[in-house]
């Protein structure tokens, strides 16, 4: 794929001046120390796992290899940075950023959509180091949400399983335009299964789905709101010209039916008018929110009073929506209620219809859900999804580990915060019953690990730590997404359908005690021991020795 047939980044505000001042502060120095062109390599890659879990989805590889593929620093750009750094900056600087692009670089990636884990690299970039400087806030702004939110996304699916639908609908919570565009992208990445956004819909091809809120409900006021025009049915071969009598027959024999009566009297008939008037504009996607007054002395009789009557038609609703109370409870009594209809009445699936639960749910109340015992097949997340609430942000890095050849090594008195040096490769090692076991970094040039091979794993910090493994499958995790005109056989970028695939796939290898959403077992992540014996060589080497008085 050439670089010109690569989209720009979704949101043009993506740029080469979205960057902090200190990549053009050094890249001048590099410039003027006559360093620029010097070979790099720079790993992006996390220290700690979000929302107190042990796993991470990697999201935001296709957005960075938009931005490089199309990364140019054109004329305006160059007179803004000329007004903005210190006027001893020499006119030739200006003139070799005008000509910067990134055909000397490459980008070797974990393929996005999947679990990853700390230390490991998610991105190697090599190329020019001035250049590949100028690519370290960019691409740190492009992970570090989309990760966040796409792991967020796939903890709401492993605590909420398989089987149920996820909606995200935090469109209005979320921080900005793109902060919302981002989260519906990544939350479907993530796992979910459809949004409320209709731009992110038409961006990425996300299927959409929504319904009607509160203000629709309490807007009906009487019978005479309601336009009454003939109704067809599913087939066009009947018409009906009452269907608002229709749904008042169908709400008396509901009334009148001895299974059914306990649980209801008089309903509110104002929602039975906007419900009717919703089912007349959508008599195939008939949802309905039913908590604006009583979900079960009205909510709940009023939607099935609906439903029957489009039942008579030929069309087959789709279900309601709860955004309050006990969700259990309410689900559960809905349930009962849809089963007792389709019993007394002879309608097939009616006892199926779909329950969808909302209300500021997040990974603790569906948890708490599953303990109760609940009949939701669906749910509507929003604020504490796309705000990432619990933890709002990542933590993603970006440390140089090798120029000109040479590994370099990032140190400090918080051993969690040492980089790891040099040109790795990445290797993902599965066990006997075809779990991933544990992550190896090697050397660029060391052999890699071999299947039923024996190979010595080594904590990077810790010498106590270490184990060895005969691997029964072998994964290399680092692939080249960017070339440039090195000719190195790149891979494509896949559709967000591929990569939500990928995700769920992924999940489903992890063993169940690195899911779990309180105290899960940590997944070890480890280096070859040629690689352990080199970071302690420049750790030694690098950290200046103390003298005692």
């Amino acid at each position: 794929m050439e670089a010109e047939k690569i989209q720009g980044p979704t949101n043009p505000m993506v740029t080469p001046l979205l960057t902090d001042l200190y990549q053009f502060t050094m890249a001048y120095a590099y410039w003027k120390g006559n360093k620029h062109s010097e070979p790099s390599v720079f790993d992006l890659f996390f220290r700690t796992n979000p929302f107190g879990g042990e796993y991470t989805i990697f999201a935001g590889l296709e957005e960075c290899i938009r931005f490089i593929a199309n990364f140019r620093i054109g004329e305006e750009d160059i007179a803004f940075l000329r007004q903005s750094l210190p006027p001893t900056c020499e006119d030739a600087f200006f003139e070799y950023l005008r000509g910067i692009d990134c055909s000397n670089v490459q980008v070797y990636a974990v393929a996005e959509g999947s679990v990853v884990f700390p230390k490991v690299p998610l991105m190697r970039i090599e190329g020019p180091v001035a250049v590949v400087q100028l690519l370290e806030t960019p691409f740190l702004n492009l992970v570090n949400f989309a990760s966040l939110v796409a792991t967020n996304a796939a903890r709401h699916r492993v605590v909420a399983g398989e089987s149920k639908l996820l909606l995200e609908f935090g469109l209005r919570r979320a921080q900005g335009p793109d902060g919302g565009i981002s989260a519906s992208k990544y939350c479907y990445m993530g796992g979910f299964d459809a949004t409320s956004n209709v731009a992110a819909a038409k961006l990425f091809g996300i299927p959409l789905r929504g319904t009607h809120s509160h203000a629709f409900v309490s807007s009906f006021m009487s019978t005479d709101e309601i336009v009454h025009k003939p109704f067809c049915s599913s087939d066009g071969l009947t018409t009906c010209e009452d269907f608002v009598g229709l749904v008042q027959i169908w709400l008396k024999k509901l009334q009148c039916t001895e299974s059914l009566r306990a649980s209801f009297g008089e309903t509110n008939q104002s929602e039975l008018k906007a419900f009717t008037s919703y089912a007349l504009a959508f008599p195939s996607n008939f949802l309905a929110l039913v908590d604006t007054y009583d979900v079960v002395r009205s909510g709940i009789p009023n939607f099935c009073a609906v439903a029957l009557a489009l039942n008579d038609f030929g069309y087959k609703a789709g279900g309601i929506r709860l955004d309050s109370g006990d969700l259990a409870y309410l689900s559960r009594e809905s349930r009962r209620f849809f089963c007792a209809v389709e019993k007394e009445f002879g309608v097939p699936g009616f006892g199926k219809l779909c329950i969808t639960a909302s209300n500021d749910l997040n990974e603790k109340t569906i948890d708490a859900l599953n303990q109760q015992g609940h009949e939701v097949d669906s749910y509507g997340i929003g604020t504490n999804l796309v705000t990432c609430y619990a933890q709002p942000a990542l933590g993603c890095v970006f440390k140089l580990v090798e120029i000109n050849k040479q590994p370099r090594i990032k140190l400090s008195e918080n051993v969690s915060k040492v980089s790891i040096p040099c040109k790795k490769r990445c290797f993902r090692l599965f066990g006997k019953e075809g779990y991933p076991s544990v992550d190896l970094m090697t050397g660029v040039n060391e052999p890699p690990p071999k299947v039923s091979e024996r190979i010595l794993c080594r904590d990077p910090f810790n010498e106590c730590k270490r184990a060895y493994m005969e691997p029964q499958r072998v994964e290399e995790l680092l692939k080249c997404y960017w070339s440039g005109d090195s000719g190195t056989p790149r891979e494509e970028l896949p559709p967000i359908k591929k990569i939500r695939d990928r995700c769920i796939q992924q999940l489903n290898q992890l063993r169940p005690d690195h899911l779990r959403r309180v105290e899960p077992t940590p997944y070890k992540v480890s280096v070859s021991a040629k690689l352990y014996d080199l970071i302690h060589f420049l750790w030694l080497n690098e950290a200046p020795i103390g003298e005692l008085q």
